[in-house]
């Protein structure tokens, strides 16, 4: 079976494994409060893709987008750190909550939830959870970080991964707590040791009225990254996906 990934921007990503559909964290509308998309669409990429799995890595609304799941086509299965699955009680979608640790399947596929350094609460009053990645292994090995800093459980990742997906920056000029900027995310790397690395998690979001007089503030990040990651880590191959750009996943 041929498996694939697309980035789709920000922290969404189809992942193709083994016959089996996950998406993560899908944000598909072009505004979301102040922020607007500033890449192309990307929704009409997976209008005929029946996802089974969900992933969302925390309660944040620019990764728990409830308006984006409700565009899936299906009853995909969406899995959610413990204490998030109130959000989703009238969703009529099959909600599974997971913590650190925590395994389960689908098909041959074997999913992992790894502990993400991040603030996973929902604001303003919304409940408040952990942060997680998570970790796919099929005939392919697959780690989705979420928003995450740095955080030992990437030293257990090393050897275990084949692709990693690590967020490089966010959505406007600085970086709060619990975010990995080009530098750090390299440092991920080192400790990680994929064969492939792929940045997410920039350049697709930032407020319209930026845009006047910052026209394109975010593509730095990936290129900064792919600096780094090559001096500290070299033996990993950085692969830099435009939006809607998909590579192949060797098995």
């Amino acid at each position: 079976m041929l498996s694939h990934v697309r980035y789709l921007g920000h922290s969404t990503v189809l992942i193709e494994i083994d016959g089996v559909s996950i998406l993560t964290d899908p944000l598909l509308v072009d505004r979301l409060g102040l922020l607007h998309r500033h890449t192309a669409k990307v929704a009409h990429l997976i209008e005929d893709v029946e996802v089974d799995v969900v992933l969302i890595s925390h309660a944040h609304h620019d990764h728990l987008h409830l308006p984006s799941l409700r565009r899936l086509r299906g009853r995909p299965r969406v899995v959610v750190p413990k204490g998030v699955g109130q959000l989703l009680s009238r969703s009529g979608r099959d909600v599974v909550e997971v913590t650190a640790g925590e395994r389960f399947d689908i098909g041959s596929v074997v999913f992992q939830a790894i502990r993400a350094e991040h603030d996973g609460r929902r604001g303003p009053f919304g409940p408040a959870a952990e942060a997680l990645g998570y970790r796919i292994a099929g005939s392919s090995r697959v780690y989705f970080a979420g928003d995450t800093d740095l955080c030992p459980e990437m030293d257990g990742l090393a050897g275990a991964v084949d692709v990693a997906l690590l967020p490089v920056w966010g959505w406007g000029p600085r970086l709060g707590m619990g975010h990995l900027d080009p530098r750090r995310a390299a440092e991920a790397v080192l400790r990680i040791r994929p064969r492939i690395a792929v940045p997410i998690h920039w350049g697709t979001f930032y407020p319209y009225t930026f845009a006047r007089f910052w026209p394109h503030p975010l593509g730095d990040p990936p290129r900064d990254f792919a600096r780094e990651a090559t001096r500290v880590a070299p033996r990993t191959e950085v692969r830099i996906l435009a939006p809607g750009e998909a590579m192949a996943l060797d098995s």
